[in-house]
């Protein structure tokens, strides 16, 4: 696995930057250690680097400041959002300066009749879609955590939604950028297509601030649909319930989100959650449509569970019932931690084609019992992604070294099955050994771009390559 390995430190040209920028942002800059600290740390297990310095930016005009300031002193500076990220995206393995976007959080502009709005990148996508409410629409990316879409951005995320609306890469129109030099670019317009110049959007979409600092966001929106139903069922099989997934999609039922649970999870969910589910491999569903559609589409899914031995299916419209569903799922993470309290979880998630992705799954529960690991599974199988979370005791070197060499066996295990290392947490620190084994000589060029855009690294050193 990657390792936070400290870079080396450009000492006299961070203390004259940090110089200049304390006097010129006052109260917004921060040193304090706690502070310093909080911003390079995440929900990872991956230790913390922190940054020399925190600054509170509340402008473009003011990243691009910042950034200008560091650039001429050759100082690294990271973006911060929520700090949700998953492998160590916010450390500063070299020091320098951290640029924590939280206060520019406002929806600039919303353009009902388009299907669109921009935002800047403090905003939270619960935020953003209790603002659209009332206008009948909603922002369909839904990673769990209340990240903010900077950050989600950055990272290419994606979610339980993305089996029907795609991932950020397909909502994003446009992005406001400081590149490393501290100007300010716009990639694309607000045009539902161009044919104008090389994409720069989906090139800053997934680089991990490693390129520049997005400062503004031109979103695609979904109308709330007219009803929405979701649907569950146990499995005694992983096997079966990937088959149920594939049928699914095969038969081009049109679900919005298609989530496994394995029979750990559920247990898992039951106990933080209060829930009853039975204690098997579970699948939870949602269509999204007409009121004649979202039934059809759940009683379809029904024959299909049927069809390869699953029971205790149920569906509902009911939006109290939805949402108690849904809000289990997305505190798994958390409902996974208690089932072994004081262990760190060392979340990964990789990502196979469907048709691999019983195979793959069986392989990494298999493996992780094999190792004496307590791990759940999770996995948004409608695209193929799934997620490992062994519980760790760090403070036991054996049971460290068994779940690194655990999440390094699951990468070359979807790699070698056509997929990738990473479905939707990115590269990061973590998972930097394993890209040039997706990619080949294909990291070459992006470390080319890397330079021509960056040549003196300043922008979140130490991620990706």
């Amino acid at each position: 696995m990657g390792l936070a390995v400290d870079l080396p430190r450009n000492e006299e040209g961070i203390a004259a930057a940090l110089g200049v920028l304390k006097q010129q942002f006052g109260e917004a800059f921060h040193t304090g250690q706690s502070m310093r600290e909080q911003h390079g740390h995440t929900t990872t297990w991956i230790k913390t680097q922190a940054p020399d310095a925190v600054i509170f930016a509340k402008s473009t005009q003011e990243v691009s400041d910042i950034v200008k300031t560091c650039a001429t002193h050759k100082v690294p500076v990271i973006a911060y959002g929520t700090g949700t990220s998953l492998e160590g995206h916010v450390n500063a393995p070299a020091g320098g300066v951290c640029i924590d976007l939280t206060e520019m959080n406002s929806v600039v502009a919303v353009n009902a009749e388009d299907l669109d709005c921009v935002v800047q990148p403090g905003v939270t996508r619960e935020q953003l879609n209790l603002e659209l409410r009332d206008q009948g629409l909603f922002f369909p990316i839904d990673p769990g955590a209340n990240a903010s879409l900077g950050g989600m951005a950055s990272t290419r995320a994606s979610g339980t939604n993305a089996v029907r609306y795609g991932t950020m890469k397909d909502n994003i129109l446009s992005l406001e950028v400081v590149v490393p030099s501290g100007e300010v670019i716009r990639t694309a317009s607000r045009a539902k297509k161009s044919s104008a110049g090389y994409d720069l959007t989906r090139l800053m979409i997934g680089s991990e601030g490693t390129l520049g600092i997005i400062t503004e966001i031109t979103l695609k929106l979904q109308g709330i649909p007219e009803a929405m139903s979701s649907a569950r069922c146990s499995f005694e099989t992983i096997d079966a319930a990937c088959q149920a997934v594939m049928m699914t999609i095969q038969y081009g039922i049109p679900v919005a989100r298609i989530e496994l649970l394995d029979s750990l999870a559920v247990k898992a969910a039951n106990d933080y959650s209060k829930l009853d589910l039975p204690e098997q491999h579970l699948l939870l569903l949602e269509f999204h449509g007409s009121e004649t559609g979202v039934a059809e589409q759940a009683e379809m899914f029904g024959h299909i569970a049927e069809e390869v031995g699953g029971t205790g299916f149920e569906w509902t419209q009911k939006a109290e019932d939805r949402n108690k569903l849904w809000q289990a799922r997305h505190d798994m993470y958390w409902a996974a931690l208690a089932l072994r309290p004081g262990a760190k979880g060392i979340s990964t998630d990789v990502c196979v084609p469907i048709s691999r992705l019983a195979e793959c799954v069986t392989l990494a529960k298999d493996k992780a019992d094999a190792l004496g690991l307590i791990s759940t599974v999770v996995g948004h199988v409608g695209d193929g992604n799934f997620h490992m979370l062994p519980l760790v005791d760090m403070d036991n070197p054996d049971e460290v070294a068994a779940a690194q060499g655990y999440v390094s066996w699951l990468n070359d295990v979807a790699i070698e099955m056509g997929g990738t290392c990473t479905g939707e947490h990115g590269i990061g620190q973590g998972k930097k050994p394993y890209l040039r084994k997706e990619l080949g000589g294909a990291v070459d060029v992006m470390a080319a771009i890397k330079t021509a855009i960056d040549p003196d690294g300043i922008m979140n050193p130490g991620k990706i390559f």
